[in-house]
């Protein structure tokens, strides 16, 4: 594998800093962006700490068109765009404006980014790969995470089609689809239905969901070793070869495959 310059975004904390920081260390060029600035200090130092003068910290915040225009400018071989956010609780009952948000960031202002550096790649007649963190979520629908994992079936589709619309100019495209790996991020996650779940005014109640969400989090699927995943994205992340569809653990993919099966005979 040749030595490439990747810019990875959400990169401040989780899956995103940590693959960052192992990928430097195997020699890539890492422009790792995070989304407010008070993180790029610490990541700077802590690069510097760790001797890995080629990985290179700034702020991308998906919400600012000047630091995307900004980020487009820059030259890189691979875009990760894996800046996400979440919410759930039940899609019945939350409000239809954290909706919109939840798809401006996980949807639009990716497609945003990606559009404007495979545009750029295609004037220059540059190889590129884009690479999406997606979800087990973005292939399946659990109760009280359907926002969430809607806005990841939509980055599959476009996924999907960008693969097939860009091979003509040698640009490749790929999905990671994590489980539900111990990072904090699904977790906090989980605490976003309470700022505005009301037990005076909506029908799902706090404390069930606050159990089912807990019950779901004490499973050993619910707290998986963040490292196992980790060590897949150094590898596939800057890999001139693989599959489309990335999922980890196998267990996931697996069940996965079979609640699709399972989808056609589904009934009401």
């Amino acid at each position: 594998m040749t030595t490439k310059t990747i810019l990875i975004t959400g990169a401040g904390s989780g899956f995103g800093k940590a693959a960052a920081i192992g990928m430097a260390k195997n020699g890539h060029n890492i422009i790792a962006t995070v989304h407010v600035s008070s993180q790029v200090t610490p990541l700077r130092e802590e690069a510097t700490a760790l001797g890995l003068t080629n990985l290179r910290v700034e702020r991308l915040d998906l919400t600012d068109p000047y630091d995307i225009k900004q980020a487009q400018s820059w030259d890189f071989d691979v875009l990760w765009n894996n800046a996400g956010m979440g919410e759930a609780g039940p899609v019945w009952e939350i409000p239809v404006d954290l909706v919109r948000k939840n798809y401006e960031v996980n949807v639009f202002l990716p497609l945003t980014l990606t559009q404007g550096v495979v545009q750029k790649w295609v004037r220059e007649g540059k190889r590129g790969k884009v690479v999406f963190t997606s979800s087990m979520g973005g292939l399946f629908t659990p109760a009280n995470w359907g926002t969430y994992v809607s806005t990841k079936h939509a980055l599959e589709a476009f996924a999907e089609a960008m693969q097939q619309e860009l091979t003509q100019y040698g640009i490749k495209v790929q999905t990671i689809n994590p489980g539900a790996y111990y990072t904090g991020y699904n977790e906090t996650m989980a605490d976003n239905p309470f700022r505005w779940l009301d037990d005076q005014v909506n029908f799902t109640k706090r404390a069930d969901l606050r159990k089912g969400f807990d019950d779901f989090f004490a499973t050993p699927e619910g707290k998986m070793d963040a490292q196992e995943m980790i060590d897949r994205m150094i590898d596939i992340v800057p890999a001139d070869e693989g599959k489309f569809r990335n999922v980890v653990p196998q267990v996931v993919e697996d069940m996965l495959k079979n609640h699709q099966l399972a989808a056609w005979e589904n009934r009401i």
